[in-house]
């Protein structure tokens, strides 16, 4: 039996044997000897149980770690698209690069890079006006749009959970789009989509969440397991059971399948996801139905009851269902060059006691926590809106929660 089946079989057979401790505490009172060793029982259960735990955390990860593809598919269309708005925030020179950089990688013909820029900083405008030469340079076609500022620069501003945000994000992330919508009237395709934030990446990033699950998936987001999601993104992310993150660090997930994947480095099933880098296929984008990024129903946000326009895309995608939306874990994308160029440590990224400690706060945080008392009161509200009108239907029902608004609205 190799090590890693013997620490699940492990884990199952403490996780019975707890169950019998349990059960014997009720009828320690009639055995002296074993109410005087139930914590010793507890405690060797504890030690077991934890040290299996570790060793499959930090075995699965080395097993992933070897199997990392950063081979450049055969002939992928690639359609990059970037929306960048924050005056406080300047595009890195590194950006310019690396996403030059993804011509040598998949061919100049073979990617086409839509920027839209509104009301951001003057430093991140003459970045663009530098890649806009450096792509025509290299023949990689483009659209850099530099825009003025609108009232949804104001908007932005706001809570991610306020409507006016999510709204205003729909907006600027349809108008990068739009080029891709232009090609597709024109007789040009593309086979993913490559949504990218204003941080610093690799084309080793880029190949790596490209060939997340072997290249099958809907959708697939770049996850940083030692920084907490964003606001923005941790609105969007959803477990493989619909659920909202139960801790703000690794494992994250209350839905076993989501948990198990995202302690064992593989890549992990959601229900939606968004980051600082995703991928996303072109199927339901080509198909006949309108296919773009949008907000719930005025009669719901009218509740305060909103979703994320980065959920909603996956919902409103009928192949997510048999393709999956997938993070990958491996792909760590961010603001810190530094960081992000040094090399990876070959060992796992989180310490032992980061793992052990992370892995029972979960376990304790879904025992005694339950997403249903937070979903009745939501689900109230949306009852009460679908008795309005039998036509009130929402596809994004798991992307539901509660508005939270600017201060003054």
């Amino acid at each position: 039996m190799h090590a890693t089946e013997a620490c699940e079989s492990l884990i199952n057979g403490l996780s019975f044997l707890a169950v019998l401790a349990v059960s014997a505490v009720r009828h320690a009172s009639r055995y002296h000897k074993l109410r005087r060793r139930l914590p010793q029982l507890f405690l060797l259960i504890f030690v077991l149980w934890s040290t299996a735990d570790v060793l499959l955390v930090h075995r699965h990860f080395h097993e992933e770690q070897i199997h990392l593809d950063y081979r450049p598919p055969e002939r992928q269309r690639i359609f990059i698209t970037s929306v960048f708005w924050d005056k406080e925030r300047t595009l890195p020179i590194q950006w310019n690069n690396a996403v030059v950089e993804l011509a040598n990688v998949f061919g100049a013909d073979n990617i086409f890079v839509s920027v839209y820029e509104s009301g951001g900083s003057f430093g991140t405008r003459d970045t663009l006006r530098e890649l806009d030469g450096a792509l025509e340079s290299v023949g990689v076609q483009r659209k850099i749009t530099i825009a003025d500022p609108s009232p949804d620069n104001e908007a932005l501003k706001n809570p991610s959970a306020d409507r006016k945000h999510i709204a205003a994000s729909a907006r600027l992330r349809n108008l990068s789009l739009k080029p891709l919508y232009d090609l597709r009237d024109a007789g040009t395709f593309f086979d993913r989509v490559l949504f990218l934030n204003d941080v610093v990446f690799t084309k080793e990033d880029v190949l790596s969440l490209l060939n997340t699950n072997y290249n099958t998936y809907t959708a697939a987001c770049s996850f940083d397991i030692l920084c907490p999601p964003s606001d923005s993104d941790a609105l969007a992310i959803r477990d493989a059971d619909g659920h909202e993150t139960v801790m703000q660090k690794w494992p994250f997930f209350r839905s076993s399948r989501s948990r198990e994947a995202m302690k064992f480095m593989l890549p992990v099933p959601v229900r939606s996801c968004w980051g600082d880098m995703v991928f996303m296929g072109t199927e339901e984008i080509y198909s006949t139905r309108p296919y773009q990024f949008r907000t719930v129903p005025d009669g719901l946000a009218d509740r305060h009851v909103v979703a994320s326009e980065s959920c909603l895309i996956h919902a409103d995608n009928y192949i997510s269902k048999r393709r999956g939306v997938y993070l990958n874990p491996f792909v760590r994308v961010g603001d810190n060059a530094a960081a992000n160029s040094a090399p990876r440590p070959q060992g796992h990224w989180l310490s032992t006691w980061e793992i052990l400690e992370s892995i029972w706060e979960n376990r304790l945080r879904r025992w005694f926590s339950s997403p249903f008392l937070k979903g009745w009161s939501l689900q109230s509200r949306i009852a009460e809106w679908k008795k309005e009108d039998e036509n009130n239907k929402e596809r994004g029902d798991f992307c539901l929660t509660y508005e939270i608004q600017a201060a003054g609205t």
